[in-house]
């Protein structure tokens, strides 16, 4: 199964990029404890106040592009990034057995605007 979101967002796609690959700036919207080495290969740790953690491998970089994140549970969350008039489109797709991060960032939206 497959969730697929396009957000649109009044932000330069640089801008977006650090908001999705910067520890300090998922940690102002995301998860409130964040380690991410935005390197193919590279390890993301995701705490949440409640105990939650979720653990992630890096799969694909195309920097300011496109994101690809393989999560512990074989979840993949895809995030791309295209320039569009007025700001940058988030194109968010994760497959997963729990439908958790892509629904989250929608939160996104409202930290960028």
């Amino acid at each position: 199964m497959e969730v697929r979101r396009e957000i649109m967002l009044d932000a330069p796609r640089e801008e977006v990029w650090a908001a999705l690959t910067e520890a300090e700036r998922l940690e102002e919207w995301f998860a409130s404890e964040v380690s991410l080495d935005a390197r193919t290969g590279g390890e993301g740790i995701f705490r949440w106040g409640d105990g939650d953690e979720r653990r992630a491998v890096v799969e694909e970089v195309d920097e300011e592009r496109r994101l690809a994140l393989r999560f512990e549970d074989e979840g993949l969350v895809e995030l791309e990034l295209e320039d569009a008039p007025g700001g940058t489109l988030l194109v968010v797709r994760e497959s997963s057995p729990q439908f958790g991060p892509a629904l989250e960032l929608s939160a996104l939206c409202g930290a960028l605007v």
